[in-house]
């Protein structure tokens, strides 16, 4: 047992060591850091610059030996880039509802947490505040893989200057919160988006409850916190965060439900060769429009990972195409792709390009 206490002292005293040694190194990476913020800062470039810290991450995970797993990596570095980033400048991140809701756990998964973080209590306050420069970034949910496109982002990207410069693929667990039984709720609040996941589990277990929507998740759940007889489907965060109890957890209905968030802000990120591009176009009105303007991608072998339709507002049944598509306005088949589009339609808009993960 001695001989165990002495080795267990030594492999501490390895650790304590190791320590030392690590927060030395991490030291030094800020002040170099610190004078990279300084030519940012000259030139007026970006503190957040999405294709490089890709590129750390990337480089990070591929010298690992598998001791820590990539997702182990990605976390501690998303930490070390955030924290190197505030010696450069604090961010400033606006994300869509309030804190605890899935979108600030996006905004926090992508930026860390040395950023400063903005709720807005809706999809155009996000665009606001980044437009008006109050904010450096701003975070909004485009997409779910149960209950489809978020379409009032995609109604805001219409209208706007900001760019799409990254995006964030986030697993989503909704939880029921509720102070009382489910013999006695008779309310359950939520956003339209998710409940609309979890529909299948509300009608089965709480077929007599009225569905409320609200805003948030968040706020589901604080008005969960202050209703007996109510309850939310949010978040186990908001669920800590409003101090009510999960009556019951993981409700939604399919167990691989994930939101794609998108990060908004003044300039598209530069291309890494590993890129995805959006983009909105609308077209004339005639027999085979449509398939012309796709034809441009695919007779260039672009890929369109994902094709939406909105109507215009611009005029009745007029509707206008949101696009990603693998690669980035620079590569030279996108941009002859994207001149014939200018040619063929009656409206073109590069919303942005960013790294694929």
């Amino acid at each position: 047992m001695e001989e165990q206490e002495r080795d267990l002292d030594g492999w501490r005293e390895a650790i304590d060591r190791l320590d030392r040694q690590i927060v030395a190194l991490l030291e030094e990476r800020a002040e170099v850091a610190r004078q990279i913020g300084k030519l940012k800062a000259a030139r007026g470039e970006s503190v957040y610059v999405p294709a490089r810290e890709q590129a750390v991450l990337e480089r990070v995970i591929a010298s690992s030996r598998g001791v820590l797993r990539a997702e182990h990596l990605r976390a501690i570095y998303t930490e070390i880039l955030s924290a190197c980033r505030a010696v450069q400048r604090p961010l400033r991140v606006a994300y869509f509802g309030q804190f605890g809701s899935f979108t600030h756990q996006a905004a926090l998964t992508r930026f860390g947490s040395a950023a400063e973080f903005v709720p807005a209590r809706t999809m155009a306050d996000v665009f606001l505040l980044t437009e008006k420069g109050h904010t450096d970034f701003g975070v909004v949910p485009v997409e779910n893989s149960t209950a489809g496109a978020v379409i009032d982002a995609l109604d805001s990207f219409v209208e706007s200057p900001l760019k799409i410069c990254a995006e964030v693929t986030l697993p989503i667990t909704h939880h029921l919160l509720s102070h009382s039984p489910l013999s006695e709720i008779k309310r359950v609040y939520s956003i339209g988006q998710a409940l609309a996941q979890c529909r299948r589990w509300l009608a089965e277990n709480l077929p007599h409850a009225e569905l409320i929507e609200v805003g948030s998740t968040t706020e589901g759940a604080e008005r969960a916190s202050r209703e007996r007889d109510a309850a939310a489907v949010a978040s186990e965060l908001a669920a800590r965060h409003f101090g009510v109890p999960i009556q019951q957890a993981q409700i939604q209905d399919f167990s691989n439900n994930v939101t794609r968030f998108l990060v908004i802000g003044q300039q598209m990120s530069s291309r890494t060769g590993r890129d995805k591009t959006g983009l909105i176009f609308g077209v004339h009105d005639r027999p085979g429009a449509l398939r012309d303007a796709l034809d441009a991608f695919a007779r260039r072998g672009i890929n369109l990972t994902r094709i939406e339709s909105r109507p215009s507002k611009r005029k009745p049944w007029e509707y206008l195409f949101f696009a990603d598509l693998v690669g980035h306005p620079e590569d030279p088949a996108v941009a002859q792709a994207l001149a014939e589009l200018e040619q063929q339609c009656t409206f073109v808009k590069v919303l942005g390009a960013w790294p694929m993960e």
